[in-house]
């Protein structure tokens, strides 16, 4: 009896240790799981964007806003722009793999753990317009690989630690808008960074540096008929020399007048080979030859990223070739070609595909195939007499088409694109009319080199969301409004600033003036005059509900691009202008309680802004 219960004790004792082992192995195999549980649990998500975080799944690989790498290890966590409280947990040092922490614009307060400075393999840390405190962690000095330190638009305190000067990855800084003090770091990689990186912050001024002292003119020893003797020399040959200096300096300042566009090409052995997937790598000689030399007669489109020339290769096929006017810069090689490699594995039907591209130390180009049907921007205000305008139909497949487009950027494509400047003029059309996004990635594409200087917004005026004009940072709901907007640009035919609409007392503003026709029950007004009354009034109607709610003013209000697609195939669009209504009858009913003599106020209107800042430091 006695051996059978001790038999049993050491079996059951045996299952123990098993289940014992079999824990701390799954402890041990989920702790990434367990690091980002711990700081679901410290987060208040009254959007639920954390819903899919469940900690019995084995690793979190299939959470939503989460990217890990073959080996099943967490590199990306995205939570931007998620309405997110709490504070962050210490848990967040024990991803030793993760590259990008993106936990911009929320409400997180509390410290920055000292324990982000154990993710030696990170990139990016965005912790910006949060409501952290506290000193910045020394331990940031260990992220040896970083590139990308946004901590501005926070309450942070204490000085700037030293040990951040040792990261010589470091390409963009911004620790503006933060209570720091002491003195701003000019040694290692600070010594790249302007006032601007660390702006609105009760910081030491920099010291300014004194000029160079001028030399005494030593006396001289000679007699003053020497002295005379030299003087005249000295002037007959400094004569001589402007005499022979100035028609170069006359032909220095005819160039500066007049700029040429100048290319460059070099051999191919100093040049070396790159491979991107399935994408060529065309010579520069071959796409001088296919655009007669760059000729002016070639030139399709000018815009905030260069010239766009059409082309004939040798194999007779057209091309658009884009030559990127930022000058190249010396070690961003890799990056350009990272980010064009980015760019060429967005394939999507409704995304303009790019063919190839051509890089020398001082050019850039990208090739892509050449849209015959042009813009939609040119198709609505530039087309020939003899083009007809684009009807009711084909318009609906513009929207359509163009969101899809967006949607795979935002929701398929790791990291997601964010066009930056969405409007008409980008929608390109091919031979049936389809709408193919384009110039997508190019604003990241012409930001690897902007280390430490401000760059304007990029965008279109009239197509700019309020609050990338305000703070100068995009996300996603920025592409939103602009699609909104360029919605509008469909249906009205008119651009999204015009300032011939102030000879009628129009807004120049084309959001706003829709908004009052709207105001005043003047659809046939708004509708494009070239479609002769040839439109749905029910389609038109339910695409401007579409435009209006992809420009509110508050980017979490707007929806996503996937929700407009769904929208657009008649899909919860009704539940959700409904929704609309009703917030903004309280909104309106509120202005009539607190501004009586105030006029029909929308809350989403741009003409309200605060004079801010248009951009931050990259």
């Amino acid at each position: 009896m006695d051996r059978s219960v001790l038999l049993g004790i050491s079996a059951s004792a045996f299952v123990s240790l098993i289940l014992l082992f079999y824990q701390f192995s799954s402890a041990s195999a989920n702790a990434e799981g367990d690091a980002l549980n711990a700081l679901k649990t410290n987060l208040a998500d009254p959007n639920n964007v954390l819903q899919s975080w469940d900690p019995t799944l084995v690793n979190p690989c299939t959470w939503f806003h989460v990217t890990c790498n073959s080996e099943n290890l967490v590199t990306r966590v995205d939570l931007g722009n998620a309405n997110l409280s709490g504070t962050l947990v210490p848990q967040l040092g024990q991803l030793p793999s993760l590259q990008y922490l993106e936990l911009y614009s929320n409400n997180i307060s509390g410290r920055i753990p000292s324990e982000l400075g154990n993710l030696t393999n990170l990139v990016s840390l965005d912790l910006y317009l949060n409501s952290l405190s506290g000193p910045i962690p020394d331990t940031l000095g260990n992220l040896q690989r970083l590139r990308f330190l946004r901590l501005n638009n926070n309450t942070l305190t204490g000085r700037i630690p030293m040990s951040l000067t040792t990261v010589q990855t470091l390409q963009v800084l911004d620790l503006s808008n933060n209570r720091l003090t002491g003195q701003i770091p000019v040694n290692g990689s600070f010594s790249l960074f302007t006032p601007i990186s660390f702006a609105n912050n009760p910081l030491d001024a920099l010291p300014v540096s004194p000029p160079p002292p001028i030399s005494p003119t030593p006396p001289s020893s000679s007699p003053v008929g020497s002295s005379a003797t030299g003087a005249i020399a000295g002037g007959v040959a400094a004569g001589a020399a402007l005499l022979f200096a100035a028609p170069a300096i006359l032909l220095a300042w005819w160039r500066r007048r007049k700029p040429q566009d100048h290319f460059f090409d070099v051999p191919a052995e100093e040049d070396p080979e790159v491979h991107l997937g399935q994408l060529k790598r065309f010579s520069l000689r071959e796409l001088q030859v296919a655009t007669d030399n760059f000729s002016n007669k070639h030139i399709l489109g000018r815009g905030g990223f260069g010239k766009v020339y059409k082309g004939r290769l040798a194999d007779g096929s057209l091309v658009a070739v884009k030559r990127l006017k930022e000058e190249r810069t010396q070690g961003g090689e890799l990056q350009f070609q990272t980010e064009v490699e980015m760019i060429s594995m967005a394939v999507h039907r409704n995304l303009l595909r790019l063919r190839g591209f051509c890089m020398t130390p001082t050019e850039r180009l990208l090739v892509y195939p050449y849209m015959a049907n042009g813009s939609v921007a040119s198709c609505l205000r530039e087309r020939p007499e003899s083009q007809p305008p684009l009807d009711w139909p084909i318009r609906k497949r513009i929207a359509l088409g163009s969101a899809r487009g967006l949607a795979y950027l935002h929701d398929h494509c790791d990291p997601k694109i964010i066009h930056r400047d969405v409007k008409a003029a980008n929608i390109l059309l091919d031979e049936e009319f389809e709408a193919v996004v384009g110039d997508f990635g190019l604003a990241k594409l012409m930001d690897y080199k902007d280390t430490h200087v401000t760059t304007a917004v990029r965008g279109t005026i009239g197509h700019i969301a309020p609050e990338y004009l305000s703070t100068g940072k995009s996300s996603e709901k920025t592409d939103v409004f602009g699609y909104g907007v360029m919605l509008l640009e469909l249906i009205t035919g008119q651009r999204a600033f015009d300032l011939a609409r102030l000879a009628n007392d129009d807004d120049v503003m084309l959001l706003d003036w829709v908004k009052g026709l709207l105001k005043e029950k003047k659809l046939e007004t708004l509708v494009d005059a070239d479609l002769q009354g040839n439109y749905v009034d029910a389609e038109v109607e339910q695409l401007i509900q579409v435009a209006l709610l992809c420009t509110q003013s508050s980017p979490t209000e707007r929806p996503k691009m996937s929700e407009v697609v769904r929208m657009l195939e008649g899909d919860g669009l009704a539940e959700r202008w409904e929704e609309w209504q009703k917030e903004e009858m309280f909104r309106q009913e509120f202005n009539h309680t607190h501004h009586p003599n105030t006029d029909w106020i929308i809350a989403d209107s741009t003409a309200n802004l605060r004079p801010d800042e248009l951009s931050g430091p990259r």
